[in-house]
Formats: C-alpha cells, sequence, structure tokens
C-alpha cells in the first residue's frame, strides 16, 4: 500500500490528500505597459491577476514565461510567448541574456520571491522594472493540518515549506519530495529529501506513486 501523500500547493491531484498552501491577495498597481518590450511571468497566479488589467494594453507584449505550465496559462489567456525558462527562476538570467542590454523588460510577481534573478540581471545591466501583482498569505488549511508520520509530503514552493513548518514539524520517518532545488532549500537542516524530475506537480505525484511502505 502507497503512503499517505500530501500535496501542499494552489493545484490539486486525485492521489493526495490536497492542502491549499497559500491564499492569494490580487493587487492592482497603475501599469503604464507601453513602456515595455517584453514581460516576465514567473506563475500562473500572475496570469490570474492580469485579468484585472485591459488585454489591449498587454496582450500584444511576449513575455518570458518560467515554466512550460506558466506558458500554457499565459497562452490559454490570449498572450504571446516569447521564450519558456526550465522551472527555475534563476535560470532566466540566460534567457534575459539573449536580448540587448537596452531591451525593456516587466517582471509582473508576487511581493515574496525565491530567486534574485532580476537584481543578478540588473548588477550586469540589463533593464528590468518590477511591479507586484498579488501577495500570498499562509492559508488556515495549512497552519491546521496534522499529518501522519510516516507519510510522503510533497511541498511544491519555499512559501509551502514554511507555512507548514509553522505549526508542523517533519517526521525523520516522513518522505519529502520537493518540485525543485530553490523549494529543497527552505527544508530544516539534516531533513532528506527527493528533488521531482520536472518542476511539476504530476512529476512530484508521479514520484510519490513509486513510494511504497
Amino acid at each position: 500500500m502507497p503512503k499517505s501523500i500530501y500535496l501542499f500547493a494552489t493545484s490539486k491531484s486525485k492521489h493526495a490528500k490536497n492542502v491549499k498552501s497559500l491564499d492569494v491577495r490580487y493587487l492592482k498597481p497603475d501599469i503604464d505597459f507601453s513602456k515595455y518590450e517584453y514581460l516576465i511571468i514567473t506563475s500562473k497566479q500572475t496570469v490570474k491577476a492580469l485579468e484585472q488589467y485591459d488585454k489591449k494594453d498587454f496582450i500584444e507584449i511576449p513575455a518570458l514565461c518560467v515554466s512550460v505550465k506558466t506558458a500554457v496559462a499565459y497562452e490559454e489567456f490570449g498572450g504571446k510567448i516569447l521564450a519558456v525558462g526550465d522551472g527555475y527562476g534563476d535560470n532566466l538570467i540566460k534567457n534575459i541574456k539573449e536580448f540587448s542590454k537596452e531591451t525593456k523588460w516587466l517582471y509582473l510577481r508576487a511581493e515574496l520571491i525565491a530567486s534574485d534573478f532580476v537584481q543578478k540581471s540588473r548588477d550586469e545591466g540589463y533593464n528590468i522594472d518590477e511591479e507586484i501583482l498579488y501577495v500570498s498569505e499562509c492559508s488556515q488549511e495549512i497552519l491546521d493540518v496534522r499529518v501522519d508520520d510516516d507519510s510522503t509530503l510533497i511541498f511544491t514552493s519555499p512559501s509551502s515549506i514554511e507555512c507548514f513548518l509553522k505549526n508542523n514539524s517533519i517526521h525523520p520517518d516522513a518522505k519529502v519530495i520537493v518540485i525543485g532545488k530553490t523549494t529543497a532549500n527552505l527544508l530544516p537542516q539534516g531533513v532528506e529529501y527527493i528533488v521531482s524530475e520536472s518542476t511539476s506537480i504530476d512529476s512530484c505525484i508521479e514520484l510519490a506513486l513509486k513510494i511504497k511502505e
């Protein structure tokens, strides 16, 4: 029998006990999209936040998306894709470096972010502005959850780990799967973990289903 699988995410899977990790509050700062040649989008929440704006103001501006899933969400919204990253924010620098330093970028982001790729790019002379479109806060669901000691725990973002650890600890008998290396960095020292093959929830679930008691 497979272990109980807990998925800490904003998405759901039929194979896991789904625990919403974050509540998202959307913001709507005034943005002059006409100043920019390209957008940078690193989450589906950003796409959702863009629904608040008049599409004609930005929909023709191609976007550099962090992952295939984010790109699909933006395409379904009607947006144009400039390029798709490998799922890691830190690695977007190599995409940005394919363009001149005079290129004007707009990074549409959460209040708290795990990657400092924008600052590193700026340090090298690239022109990137930022606007905060949403704030993520720990959900009551993740604060209240209690898990079996020998469960398989899937963490899909650094904040999902931070929120879980507010009222829980990770038992030595638990199996821990993380969606990527940036997320793994938030685990307490000494916790053993497995990084999913690709930065997707489907990949995490596939790995969890292979773990037996």
